[in-house]
């Protein structure tokens, strides 16, 4: 039987335990409620799979339990149990959308047979969920696009990485898409019926990030008035996507470092130790080898996330893209706002293609839905775009916003262009191919490449 997260509910407490004591030894996870209204309040935030509950309960009902929790969650699984004299109710239940249900005093052969017939049609629920996305995302299963050399040398490493659980640093600046590179290596690999949980570091502070992650019980800490689940239990049998790894604190790095090692944590204010089955993803914008010389990461930790690099270059490393990335953007926000615009001129993609995307392409996608909003024909025009993008104080060379420049040999045209960066770039390191190559986003052998052609 494929383990699952059970909500015991019964107002006898023997009933309760013996239950859970059951569902552990079976390899399953159990939290318990003695009433309805208890068992809706843990609903709330936590990863339950299936409502195992009584029918007769003083104040909420099994069945009123049945239709709330259902309402709050559309996808929950829920089985009543029920005395062997009042079948009718479990009848009722039934009809209003329960999945199964269990006569008291209860059979653990018969448990047995309705737990693992539950668990394996929500396993087939969301196997087919899995399918279906997979066929919404593009041809190759990832959710990033892009054709150019740079972009398709790191999906292909990806997908060799996807089908392992081997962990993952994602690296590269704002705006690259780490999180979709995370998304599409989960879509990818066996985990992929499970949840795929992101946490973004950088957004909580140090007091609240362990409990994020590993939960904690009730008392531990002031208005901690209940037991949670952290992050991590809630992807279980999925994966952790951590965001922004390289800002989390020393002390929570020690944490994390533990539970990479051995995939064992606690949580916060309690004494046991829970064992969790999640692939590890972790993306950041920072230098994590300057930071550990900062004294600011731990060296050890760096080594346990760095076990498949994986680093997305950005937007102007990638320029051949942006054509790709502006239909596609184009598409969905002209569905969205009801708007007719089908394509872009040719003056308007030459100053796409020539505008600096400090913010990648999150910012390419802002710029298209600006424009998307703006227009009001087929065609989006240069005077649709953001005056950011055709403005030549707006991070570009005045000379090479002109349209008239290109003369029919657009690809001659950004050659030209990429050429005279490459060079400036290079004065300003003082011919230093390392460094130049690191601040343009390129390889250094990408770099060498470009240069010995230019000089053919």
């Amino acid at each position: 039987m494929i383990p699952g997260i059970f909500l015991v509910v019964d107002d006898e407490k023997t009933q309760r335990e013996t239950l859970r004591t059951v569902l552990e030894s079976w390899g399953h996870q159990v939290q318990e409620a003695s009433s309805g209204q208890k068992a809706l309040d843990l609903l709330e935030g936590n990863p339950i799979d299936v409502i195992l509950t009584d029918l007769r309960m003083p104040g909420m009902t099994g069945l009123d339990l049945l239709g709330a929790a259902k309402e709050a969650r559309p996808d929950i699984d829920v089985i009543v149990m029920t005395a062997y004299g009042s079948v009718e109710g479990a009848v009722q239940a039934m009809k209003d959308g329960a999945v199964d249900f269990i006569t008291k005093p209860i059979d653990l052969d018969q448990l047995e047979i309705v737990l693992r017939r539950t668990l394996d049609r929500k396993r087939l629920v969301r196997e087919n969920k899995v399918l279906k996305r997979r066929l919404e995302e593009s041809v190759r299963g990832f959710r990033l696009l892009g054709d150019s050399e740079a972009m398709q040398a790191v999906l292909a490493k990806a997908s060799r990485v996807a089908s392992t659980d081997a962990t993952v640093l994602v690296q590269g600046a704002s705006g690259t898409g780490k999180e979709l590179l995370a998304q599409s290596i989960h879509d990818l690999s066996h985990r992929a019926e499970g949840p795929f949980v992101a946490v973004n570091c950088a957004a909580l502070p140090e007091s609240l990030l362990e409990s994020e992650l590993f939960g904690h019980v009730k008392g531990s800490f002031t208005g901690a008035d209940r037991d949670r689940p952290g992050r991590v239990r809630q992807a279980e049998g999925g994966t952790l996507f951590l965001d922004e790894i390289g800002d989390i604190a020393p002390i929570v790095q020690v944490k994390l470092l533990r539970f990479l090692q051995d995939r064992q944590y606690t949580p916060v204010g309690s004494e046991k130790l829970h064992q969790a089955s999640v692939r590890v993803i972790t993306a950041t914008h920072r230098n994590l080898q300057e930071r550990i010389g900062e004294g600011e990461f731990r060296e050890d930790l760096f080594f346990r996330l760095n076990v498949v690099n994986l680093e997305l270059p950005t937007l102007a490393a990638r320029r051949e893209d942006i054509p790709q990335l502006a239909a596609h953007f184009l598409v969905k926000y002209t569905k969205r706002y009801e708007r007719s615009a089908r394509t872009f001129s040719s003056e308007a993609m030459a100053a796409l293609m020539a505008y600096s995307y400090r913010g990648n392409v999150r910012e390419l996608e802002n710029v298209v839905e600006q424009a998307v909003v703006m227009t009001t024909g087929e065609v989006i025009h240069r005077d649709d775009l953001p005056p950011m993008v055709t403005d030549s104080s707006g991070g570009n060379q005045s000379d090479v916003l002109s349209a008239g420049q290109v003369n029919g040999d657009l690809p001659a045209w950004m050659e030209k262009l990429e050429k005279r960066i490459i060079m400036e770039t290079l004065a300003t390191f003082d011919g230093n191919q390392s460094s130049a190559a690191r601040h343009l986003g390129l390889t250094e052998s990408g770099l060498r490449y470009k240069l010995t052609k230019w000089k053919e």
